[in-house]
C-alpha cells in the first residue's frame, strides 16, 4: 500500500520506473512505486549458506533489495546458487573487471551496479548495457566521490565537487544511450554529506531517471546513523529519492532497519513494526523512563507489529500528550495507567507495566482499537482520575517549578 502524503514534505519528484524483475517479488523502483530499502551482504559471496542466511535476516528486517559483490568468480558461481533461492531481488556489485559483470548476468542477477570511476572503457561499458538490454536487467550507475574517473579529479581542481560527480555519471549514461539502453538508476554518493546533498540535487535537474540515495562510508552508529540520516532525510524532504541504502560500519541488518524506520518515520512507507515514543521524564516522574522504554522496546520488536507505542514518566499529563499513540502507559504512585488512543483501559501494578503492554499490543493486533477500547476495565477510568487528582493535590500544579522561573526571566528582563 502507497503511503499517504503528509504535510511538511515536497512533493515527489516524478521519475521514470525501473522494475528487479525477481520471480515471485519484483521490485519497482520510481515512478509511483514507494520508496525502497537496499543493504549489502557483507560475507563472501562465495559462502552461498551464509550468504542466503544474511539475505533472509536482511529480508525480515525490511530490505526490499539487496547487493551482494561480484568480484571473482567463485563469487559469480556462488551467486548462481543464491539468486534462486533469494526472497528479494539481487543486485550484483562490479567493481574494475567488466567480465564480472557479465559472469553476473549469467548467474541471473536482477540488477547490476556500475562504478564509473572504475570500468572506463568505453566499449566494455556499452558490451554489459546491451547484454542488461537483450536480458531486460536494469543497472545502477554507482558514482562514488571516493573513486571518481581521475580525468574529471583533475578538471573540477583537484577535488570531488558535485558538478564531477554529475558529469561521470551522465557521461555513463550516454554511452549507454549509444546502445539504446535506459533501464537505470543513479547514485552519487560521497562521505561528506554537504557534497552528498548538493550533488543529488544537481543530479535531479538533469535526469528524470530514479535515484538512490546514500552516504557513502558514513561509519559506525551512533555517528554513522546520524550522518546518513541528515543526507538521506534532507533529500526525501525536498521529494528526491526512490530507493536508499545505510552504508554503516555495523551488521547490514542495522542498515536495512534505519532505513525502514527512516520512510516510516518519514510517512514513506506504511508501518510494518514498532514505533515507541517516551517521554524525556520531568518533575513529575515517578518511574524510570529509559529503563521502562528500553525494556518495552526490548519485549515488543521482535513481534512485528505494526503498532505506536508510548512510555510516559507522569499519570499527570501522559495520556493526553500521547492520545494520538495507539497504546501507552504512564506511571504514577506506583501503578500504570495503560491507555488506548488516550482512553484509560486498565490500571497495573508498576511492576507489570511492559507485561501489560505487550498483552494490550496483542489485543490490538488481534482485534484492533476498538476491540481493545471495548475490553476497556470498568472503574479504570475513574482510578486513573484519583490518582491524578491525588498527584496534583500533593505535587502541586506546577511540579516542574515553571512559574518561579517565569519570574525569574521577567525580573531579569525588566531590570
Amino acid at each position: 500500500m502507497k503511503a499517504p502524503e503528509r504535510s511538511g514534505r515536497s512533493a515527489r519528484r516524478q521519475t521514470r520506473q525501473i522494475v528487479l524483475p525477481h520471480p515471485t517479488n519484483p521490485v519497482a523502483v520510481g515512478g509511483d512505486a514507494p520508496v525502497t530499502v537496499q543493504s549489502m551482504t557483507t560475507t563472501k559471496t562465495a559462502d552461498v549458506d551464509g550468504t542466503l542466511q544474511q539475505i533472509y535476516a536482511l529480508y525480515g528486517a525490511g530490505a526490499d533489495i539487496v547487493r551482494c559483490t561480484c568480484n571473482e568468480r567463485e563469487a559469480a558461481e556462488g551467486l548462481a546458487q543464491i539468486v534462486p533461492r533469494s526472497p528479494v531481488p539481487i543486485v550484483a556489485d562490479i567493481h574494475h573487471q567488466y567480465k564480472m559483470a557479465l559472469a553476473a548476468l549469467e548467474a541471473g542477477v536482477h540488477c547490476l551496479r556500475l562504478n564509473p570511476g572504475n570500468i572506463r572503457k568505453p566499449e566494455h561499458i556499452k558490451t554489459v548495457a546491451q547484454e542488461c538490454k537483450d536480458r531486460g536487467v536494469p543497472i545502477r550507475i554507482g558514482v562514488n566521490g571516493g573513486s571518481l574517473d581521475e580525468r574529471l579529479y583533475v578538471k573540477y581542481g583537484g577535488k570531488v565537487t558535485p558538478e564531477a560527480m554529475v558529469e561521470s555519471a551522465m557521461t555513463e549514461l550516454a554511452y549507454f544511450d549509444e546502445v539504446g539502453f535506459d533501464d537505470v538508476k543513479i547514485s552519487v554518493k560521497a562521505s561528506n554529506v554537504p557534497l552528498m546533498i548538493d550533488a543529488y540535487r544537481q543530479l535531479s535537474e538533469v535526469t528524470d531517471h530514479p535515484l538512490h540515495l546514500g552516504v557513502t562510508e558514513a561509519g559506525p552508529p551512533p555517528a554513522g546513523l546520524v550522518k546518513a540520516t541528515a543526507g538521506i532525510a534532507a533529500l526525501l524532504a525536498e521529494g528526491i529519492g526512490d530507493t536508499i541504502r545505510y552504508s554503516l560500519t555495523a551488521d547490514p541488518v542495522e542498515e536495512a532497519r534505519a532505513g525502514r524506520q527512516l520512510l516510516e518515520a518519514m510517512g514513506l512507507r506504511e508501518r510494518k513494526g514498532l514505533d515507541l515514543i517516551a517521554c524525556p521524564s520531568c518533575g513529575r516522574a515517578e518511574v524510570d523512563v529509559i529503563k521502562v522504554a528500553n525494556d518495552a522496546q526490548a519485549a515488543l520488536e521482535g513481534k512485528k507489529i505494526p503498532i505506536q507505542v508510548a512510555v510516559m514518566g507522569c499519570v499527570v499529563n501522559g495520556p493526553g500528550e500521547a492520545r494520538e499513540a495507539d497504546l501507552g502507559i504512564a506511571a504514577g504512585r506506583k501503578r500504570g495507567h495503560l491507555f488506548v488512543k488516550g482512553k484509560v483501559v486498565k490500571v497495573v501494578p508498576e511492576d507489570e507495566m511492559v507485561d501489560a503492554l505487550v498483552e494490550w499490543a496483542d489485543v490490538i493486533a488481534n482485534e484492533g482499537i476498538e476491540g481493545a477500547l471495548g475490553r476497556a476495565d470498568e472503574g479504570a477510568a475513574a482510578e486513573a482520575d484519583a490518582d491524578r487528582a491525588a498527584l496534583l493535590d500533593e505535587q502541586g500544579a506546577d511540579a516542574n517549578a515553571a512559574g518561579q522561573k517565569v519570574e525569574l526571566i521577567r525580573k531579569t528582563t525588566s531590570a
